[in-house]
C-alpha cells in the first residue's frame, strides 16, 4: 500500500454536508455519512476514488452529487428506472438513492470488485430501491434504456457513440461534467449529433474548492 493511501492523524477527512445541506433530514444524513465511512474503509484496498480527493470528499464527490442529482430529479420519469453509467465509487447513483428512495435506480459497472463494494453500501444503508449489475455496457440489448446518469464516465463524444443503439428513441442521458463541456460537446461527430441533442441544464459551484461544474441533459432524437 502507497503513502498516497494513508490518511495521517492531523489530516483527517472532512465532513461538512451538516452545515451545506441543513435541509437534509437526519436519516439521509446518517446514511451519507455511512457510506463515506464505508467508501474510505474500502478505498484503501480498491481504487474507489483518487488520494487527493480523500480529505475534500464531501465537497468533490458528494456536494457535487447531491446538486447535480437534485437537477436530475426535476426531469426524470418517477415511474421507470433510472441508471446509473460506470457507477463504480456510487458517485452520482448511490447519492441518488438515497435521496429519492422512491425511484428505482440500476447501479452498473464492469468491474467485478466495485460492483461487490456497491452491493456491500445497499445492504449496509438497506436501500431498498437499488439493484447492481455487474455487466459491460456494451452487452445491454438495443433499445433497453431510457434514462441515465453518468459522472466521470467517458467524454461525451465516446459516451453517446456507445450508448447511440442502447438507449430508446426520446430516452435521455444525463452526463455530470465540468465547467469545460462545451469543448466536448463540439467535439461530438456529425453523424452522431443527428441522435443526440445536447444541452445545459443546470450549473452550480462545489462548496469551498469553487469548482464549477453542470448538469448536461442529452436527448434521444433519432
Amino acid at each position: 500500500m502507497g503513502d498516497d493511501n494513508i490518511i495521517k492523524k492531523d489530516q483527517m477527512p472532512n465532513w461538512r454536508l451538516k452545515a451545506w445541506y441543513p435541509d437534509l433530514s437526519e436519516d439521509v444524513q446518517l446514511k451519507l455519512k455511512k457510506y463515506f465511512l464505508e467508501l474510505l474503509r474500502f478505498n484503501k484496498t480498491i481504487n474507489l476514488i483518487s488520494p487527493k480527493t480523500v480529505l475534500n470528499a464531501d465537497a468533490i464527490h458528494y456536494a457535487d452529487s447531491i446538486e447535480s442529482c437534485r437537477s436530475v430529479y426535476e426531469l426524470v420519469n418517477k415511474h421507470n428506472v433510472l441508471y446509473d453509467l460506470g457507477s463504480g465509487n456510487g458517485f452520482p447513483g448511490l447519492i441518488y438513492s438515497i435521496l429519492y428512495p422512491e425511484q428505482k435506480i440500476a447501479l452498473l459497472d464492469s468491474d467485478e470488485r466495485k460492483c461487490e463494494f456497491l452491493k456491500h453500501i445497499v445492504n449496509q444503508l438497506e436501500l431498498k430501491n437499488t439493484n447492481v449489475e455487474n455487466t459491460k455496457i456494451e452487452s445491454f440489448p438495443p433499445d433497453s434504456i431510457d434514462q441515465a446518469i453518468c459522472r466521470g464516465f467517458s467524454p461525451l463524444p465516446k459516451s453517446l457513440l456507445m450508448l447511440r443503439k442502447i438507449v430508446k428513441k426520446g430516452g435521455v442521458v444525463f452526463n455530470i461534467k465540468s465547467e469545460e463541456w462545451a469543448i466536448e460537446v463540439s467535439q461530438i461527430p456529425i453523424q452522431i449529433c443527428s441522435i443526440w441533442q445536447p444541452g445545459l441544464i443546470s450549473n452550480y459551484v462545489l462548496p469551498l474548492t469553487g469548482v464549477k461544474m453542470v448538469v448536461v441533459k442529452t436527448d434521444k432524437i433519432d
